[in-house]
């Protein structure tokens, strides 16, 4: 029938990039012994951007132990491969370069543009601030391929100078999927450029992350996958074009409000592993469910997680649960420990704990996330 040679027709157009889920650099430190002189060296600081990064040169991100999920991309002609993670915190695309030396461009793919011929050289340079150190390069202009969408004159930024703590980092480089207002150097976001080259049947892209398997998580450019979720989805308009950041309208526990009380904003953030809040909330809410700080953690029993409570957080008129079982993290090493982080900020980060119980939807054409339950 016609709906399904529509509906057939629509799903040729979804563009996939698998997702590996990796050991992070916190697993990879914990095994060798070194976490806790790294902690000391590099304490996270979550806090995504303050004001300065919205200057034209230079962009704030966290520098997050705990990533894992990471995708190819190749850049130029023929194609040079690179591992990315799909950062919907960010909005710039950079890789490192082969005029990097930094102990960090030396365990990770360099991008040589001598070796493509549709490379051409932006003429700026280009400044990412970490919590500790920084990126710099400068930018240049090629063919990126995304999903198998080729997406031509793609500004990309080309590191020359890595902080040290990027070393860890199992992904190459970051491709930035927030809104242009975010980009360091007014630089166009990859996905502004499907947009205008008429790469996608939809303006938005989805992100399913897998529980615990290495194998599934997916970035689907140009709508839907409806294999990777069930029931409804929740469309929730943005209170602000710059991150994916929407409100909260509060956040219980066995039925009382332990944090957001009267409201609070928060981004949708896949570069981000946790779930991150101002201080007071979160101690709140590690204290309703019972854990306890340790080295920075918010610690609790192995043994007690099938009897601990929930957390919902109230969005736009609905109820996301997280169960103990998605908040509550098991290591080798260091025991069970939440998923919660405090920082200074009063913006709200639900990351990769909160995304892989809620497959989320970003629409560039609606300006809402949709969220629903994950598969």
């Amino acid at each position: 029938t016609l709906a399904v040679l529509l509906l057939c027709s629509h799903f040729v157009l979804l563009h996939r990039v698998p997702l590996i889920k990796g050991k992070s650099a916190r697993e990879s430190l914990e095994e060798q012994g070194l976490w806790d002189e790294y902690r000391g060296k590099f304490p996270f600081n979550p806090t995504r951007f303050d004001d300065q990064s919205l200057s034209v040169s230079s962009e704030q991100m966290t520098n997050d132990a705990d990533l894992a999920y990471f995708g190819v991309i190749s850049i130029g002609t023929p194609p040079q491969s690179f591992t990315v993670i799909f950062d919907t915190g960010s909005s710039n695309l950079w890789i490192p370069s082969i005029y990097c030396s930094s102990a960090a461009c030396a365990n990770h793919n360099r991008f040589n543009p001598g070796l493509s011929s549709t490379f051409k050289n932006a003429g700026k340079s280009l400044s990412i601030q970490y919590g500790t150190g920084s990126m710099t390069g400068f930018e240049g202009f090629d063919t990126v391929v995304v999903g198998g969408i080729p997406v031509k004159n793609q500004i990309f930024g080309l590191s020359q100078s890595e902080a040290p703590f990027m070393a860890h980092m199992k992904a190459d480089g970051i491709l930035g999927l927030a809104y242009p207002r975010l980009a360091a150097s007014q630089a166009t976001p990859v996905f502004d450029n499907m947009m205008t080259q008429h790469l996608v049947n939809q303006d938005m892209f989805s992100v399913y992350l897998t529980r615990n398997s290495e194998v599934g998580s997916m970035v689907t450019f140009g709508g839907v996958d409806p294999n990777h979720y069930y029931g409804q989805i929740a469309w929730i308009p943005l209170s602000s074009q710059m991150y994916w950041q929407i409100t909260v309208d509060s956040v219980t526990v066995n039925g009382q409000i332990v944090a957001c009380n009267g409201g609070c904003q928060a981004i949708v953030d896949t570069g981000t592993s946790n779930i991150v809040g101002p201080q007071a909330d979160i101690s709140s809410m590690a204290r309703a469910v019972g854990a306890y700080s340790a080295n920075g953690d918010n610690v609790v029993n192995c043994n007690s997680i099938n009897n601990m409570p929930a957390m919902v957080f109230h969005i736009h008129g609905q109820a996301f649960t997280l169960p103990a079982s998605t908040y509550v993290r098991q290591s080798t090493y260091y025991g069970c420990r939440t998923g919660l982080q405090s920082s200074n900020s009063d913006l709200w980060i639900l990351g990769d704990i909160f995304i892989r119980q809620y497959y989320s939807i970003f629409s560039r054409a609606q300006n809402m996330v949709g969220l629903a339950l994950a598969r």
